[in-house]
């Protein structure tokens, strides 16, 4: 066993984590901002209307994650390639991304011309559902300037630019909050558009952070020291299945995680229109705090695969277990505020009895939750920087959809534990999860960084 760090070099290294995953935090709960918004704007033109955007974002996350996570393949490429000090190959990464980007764009807009059909497929009100489509009919044209983006992204942060990323997440709050204010309810001499107003704003937040992004990068020169001019390389058979080759276990994995909570809901859902509220009221609030180890996620992922690629494989295991103890340390936090705070916390929500005495039953079951969710979540994005994402994928699969589901639904649906059943039946899945994955890396430890 190696001898513990000396306190100022833990402190150098917290220092050193924080500095990348503070501006990541931040900036995920900017992008939560922009939904929020959203859902507010439409929630004034008709019930309706909030109906069908609440339906669409489902299946318009869920096939933009998708693509996203693929580009997450960019992590330990370019972290590992900044750690070694090889410009070129980060550059050339980047290059392959925005290709691969731009290949994905057509199967998404394809999925969103299907978004009626899927909606009715799977329940929806064909009203609701055909308005939803509306909705992201609109938001097409954003869909490549989306993607590139975050293939700059993820560039970015992997060469531990982070703090641009912010501002442009920033911007694109003052952006989309505006063109809903112009768009939905007509200001400034343009028509009142409604739902399709809301889903125009989207679209133009968007391209304006794309806009952003990449103006940021030529006027403060951020590409210097990581950056060749584009050739052939870029379009390599070879080099685009690799790059797909990490990231296509990284979409699964959020995919799985993003669904499972999905089809938390339609449990609940079977319990009555109180518990699903409260249901949803939670899951809100602990998507808000989970941004904090999401962020120190990726800071520790940028983190450990620089020490990769610099062929610092003790330091990156600190990193990483320094990585681990903060996301679980802000997340124990969490569920200490989610404990005192039940009483008062669904307040912030509603205002209706029942719903407020559903919630405040299940959040100290959340507060367990959140800490192997924080845990689970660092875990993953160490294993990510290793390149080595196969196993968090097939955590979550037996985690969430063997584990998690069916046992939460059996305690919602069978034994009438309610909403606690399925809390419990979450965590339990959870708590599999994160052990899993924190166990992996404690077993094997550095053996399993794999220069790329």
């Amino acid at each position: 066993m190696e001898a513990p760090l000396p306190s100022r070099s833990l402190r150098t290294e917290a220092r050193r984590l924080a500095s990348l995953a503070v501006p990541v935090a931040l900036a995920q709960l900017a992008i939560m901002g922009m939904g929020f918004v959203d859902l507010v704007v439409v929630g004034r033109v008709s019930v309706e209307a909030f109906a069908a955007v609440a339906i669409a974002n489902p299946w318009q996350y869920g096939t933009l994650l998708f693509a996203n996570g693929i580009l997450m393949g960019l992590d330990p490429l370019v972290s590992q390639s900044h750690g070694a000090r090889q410009g070129e190959r980060a550059a050339l990464a980047l290059q392959q991304g925005v290709v691969l980007a731009l290949l994905m764009s057509p199967w998404v807009i394809l999925a969103w011309t299907q978004t009626e059909e899927v909606l009715i497929l799977l329940g929806q009100d064909p009203k609701l559902a055909a308005l939803a489509e509306r909705f992201l009919l609109v938001q097409i044209p954003s869909v490549p300037f989306f993607l590139v983006y975050a293939a700059l992204r993820q560039y970015l942060q992997g060469r531990e630019i982070v703090r641009p990323v912010l501002w442009v997440v920033l911007l694109g709050n003052v952006v989309n909050a505006v063109a809903n204010w112009v768009l939905v309810f007509g200001h400034w001499g343009a028509p009142a558009l409604g739902v399709v107003g809301s889903g125009l704003a989207t679209s133009l937040t968007r391209i304006a952070m794309f806009g952003a992004g990449i103006w940021l990068v030529l006027a403060f020169r951020l590409h210097e020291g990581a950056w060749v001019p584009w050739s052939r390389r870029a379009f390599d058979g070879a080099g685009l299945r690799a790059l797909v080759a990490i990231g296509f276990p990284i979409a699964i994995q959020m995919s799985l995680e993003m669904w499972a909570f999905a089809g938390s809901n339609f449990i609940a859902g079977a319990l009555g229109a109180e518990a699903v509220a409260a249901h949803s009221l939670v899951m809100n609030l602990a998507s808000i705090t989970f941004m904090v180890p999401l962020g120190i996620a990726q800071g520790t992922a940028v983190r450990v695969g620089n020490l990769i690629g610099a062929g610092e494989l003790a330091q990156s295991q600190r990193a990483a277990w320094l990585g681990i103890a903060m996301g679980a340390g802000f997340m124990t936090l969490s569920a200490v505020g989610f404990v005192l705070g039940r009483a008062w916390l669904p307040r912030l929500y509603t205002p209706e009895a029942v719903v407020i005495a559903a919630a405040a039953a299940i959040l100290p079951i959340a507060g367990a939750f959140q800490v192997f969710d924080g845990t689970q979540s660092v875990a993953s994005g160490v294993l990510r920087a290793m390149g080595r994402p196969g196993p968090s994928a097939l955590f979550n699969l037996v985690g969430y959809w063997v584990l998690a589901l069916p046992l939460g639904g059996w305690l919602a649906l069978r034994t009438g534990a309610g909403l606690r059943g399925l809390w419990w039946g979450l965590c339990a899945g959870l708590v599999v999860v994160a052990l899993a994955l924190v166990l992996l890396i404690w077993l094997r430890g550095a053996s399993l960084a794999r220069r790329l």
